[in-house]
């Protein structure tokens, strides 16, 4: 399509179900966005709405195309909200995203930074999903493990986070401690419900102990951490949250197989910016003073 403008229009008239009220959002005169509805559908050969009294309805084929238009205008606006963050100030939005886990370690990172630079506004981001950076969806993303990163990202290592396997006292005193993986029978265990997770050390358990001795499974970090510290099981705890906790028991001690690597990531567009750079120095200084269970 060699003119966007009228899919523009098409995608707000189909959103909103009006003509005047595509305009007003556009900034345009109602005649305009009809005018644009027309030359559209002849270019297409095809209606892309039925007209009736209260507005507006994509048809089918309306709603094929505006669906390739919404995507495109998302698209468009993750790239404004990109060039917006290449400015030389440090101040406005900072989008951080992680994996989920890291939030005792990295709000203190954030509010700190904030304290240097009060006129950042950060929005600090976990979920299941890998946000595109080339999207401009984030400016600086923490991820775990050695996968693959795009051509246009900047990956740069931060520590290693050390898991090892422990249960509560209380499950220890209940159901005693085994001494070695071959004591594993009878014993109940906590394990991410995900089959497919990526965390070496939750493989590694799905891989030795069976699975009718996962007693609890979960797909949010924190509920796994607490289902062991209230002695559902024995299951894999980040050692420099266990270290010194007299109510938990190391069943096995962190194993190099078992490390999760963390990386930051940035987009090459942004990784120069004063902003991103402030924050990635900042947080590398922070994090020398990070004890991960080494």
């Amino acid at each position: 399509m060699e003119n966007w403008d009228e899919i523009r229009t098409a995608y707000h008239v189909a959103r909103l179900g009006t003509v005047s009220g595509a305009a007003e959002v556009l900034g345009v005169h109602h005649a305009t966005v009809i005018r644009h509805i027309d030359a559209l559908e002849r270019r297409l050969g095809s209606k892309l709405f039925q007209r009736h009294a209260r507005g507006y309805t994509a048809t089918e084929a309306g709603r094929d195309l505006l669906a390739v238009a919404q995507t495109t205008e998302e698209q468009f606006s993750h790239l404004a909200s990109r060039i917006k963050g290449q400015g030389e100030t440090v101040s406005g939005e900072l989008v951080l995203t992680s994996i989920a886990g890291l939030a005792d370690l990295l709000t203190p990172v954030i509010l700190s930074f904030q304290t240097l630079w009060p006129e950042v506004q950060v929005r600090f981001l976990t979920d299941l999903r890998v946000f595109r950076l080339d999207y401009g969806e984030a400016h600086i993303a923490i991820r775990a493990g050695t996968g693959v990163e795009d051509a246009d990202n900047v990956v740069q290592p931060l520590g290693r986070i050390k898991t090892g396997l422990y249960a509560a006292r209380s499950y220890v005193e209940r159901f005693g401690k085994p001494a070695s993986e071959a004591d594993f029978a009878g014993h109940r265990f906590v394990c991410a419900d995900n089959h497919a997770t990526r965390a070496p050390f939750h493989r590694w358990l799905r891989a030795t102990v069976p699975a009718g001795q996962i007693a609890y499974a979960a797909s949010e970090p924190a509920a796994l951490d607490l289902a062991v510290r209230l002695g559902a099981g024995i299951g894999f705890l980040s050692a420099f949250r266990a270290m010194g906790d007299p109510d938990l028991v190391e069943i096995m001690p962190p194993r190099p197989d078992w490390d999760a690597p963390l990386r930051i990531v940035t987009h090459v567009d942004l990784h120069r910016t004063r902003k991103v750079q402030a924050f990635l120095q900042h947080l590398k200084a922070a994090s020398k003073d990070w004890s991960l269970g080494a």
